[in-house]
């Protein structure tokens, strides 16, 4: 069994309180897009986990895809499996990348021994793995809320834009960057925002971590500066970075070309 792990993007990104256990509270709209990883699990006489493309660090236990497994393996007691995961997403980019393939994970499983697991209970399973690894199990436009784990249905729709993603080989520490944020309240909330049209949204829609990561990483906020430059109606960094995307109504000509060739250039028509 196959399947292609996608990534999403923040329409906005608000950190509205720091909470006692050391978490934050935030208003997010998560939107999936076309960028994906690819994934592969198979019966095997014994567990086997291969990755492809770009390293993703860590150990095998601690790959969330691997986590994802043990979790049902031991909840369902289920045989060994193999598994090859093929990375495009990149990491540390703030596109959710390890969440939707541990998601994916969690419902190709289900799905192999038909576990018979809802939505509801696969939500639940994909909590304890990261806060915004629940929005993969249904993978459509929500707002999200609490720590990025309470999910509300929301009609967005983008298929009329181009969506272009550039990250520069750049790593921004998820910790620090909540450190540094400072919570606030949003005079309008993304779901509001998200009424008006897209041409609109670049005044009012906002991602709070664009104030403290600019000064820290310039190349980060010169990617949006040129994608705005460039004709895009909106563009903002998608989480807490290092990834930034841009909607435009017509795709720049050689866009691509506007970047190292180390940077990360995704486009989806």
């Amino acid at each position: 069994m196959i399947t292609f792990p996608n990534a999403k993007i923040n329409l906005g990104l608000y950190v509205t309180e720091r909470r006692i256990d050391g978490y934050h509270d935030l208003e997010t709209i998560f939107y999936p897009v076309g960028l994906s990883d690819g994934l592969e699990i198979l019966p095997s006489s014994r567990f086997i986990f291969q990755t492809s493309g770009p390293d993703t660090g860590g150990t095998i236990e601690s790959n969330l895809v691997v986590r994802a497994f043990r979790m049902l393996q031991r909840e369902f007691q289920l045989p060994e499996v193999k598994i090859h995961l093929h990375k495009v997403i990149p990491t540390g980019a703030g596109l959710g990348g390890g969440s939707s393939d541990a998601a994916f994970t969690l419902k190709m499983i289900n799905e192999m021994f038909l576990l018979n697991l809802s939505g509801e209970q696969l939500e639940g399973y994909a909590a304890s793995l990261g806060a915004d690894c629940p929005f993969f199990i249904r993978n459509k436009p929500a707002l999200a809320t609490g720590i990025g784990d309470k999910l509300t249905p929301i009609q967005v729709d983008l298929s009329a834009y181009h969506l272009v993603i550039v990250k520069p080989p750049v790593m921004v520490n998820t910790a620090l960057a909540y450190r540094s944020v400072l919570p606030c309240i949003p005079e309008t909330h993304p779901q509001d925002i998200l009424r008006l049209p897209p041409e609109q949204w670049q005044k009012h829609l906002k991602n709070d971590f664009e104030k403290s990561i600019f000064p820290l990483f310039p190349e980060i906020e010169a990617i949006k500066t040129l994608m705005i430059n460039r004709g895009a109606v909106y563009a903002a960094m998608s989480g807490s970075g290092s990834a930034v995307y841009g909607l435009f109504r017509e795709l720049p000509v050689n866009f691509q070309d506007s970047f190292p060739e180390d940077y990360f250039v995704f486009s989806e028509e």
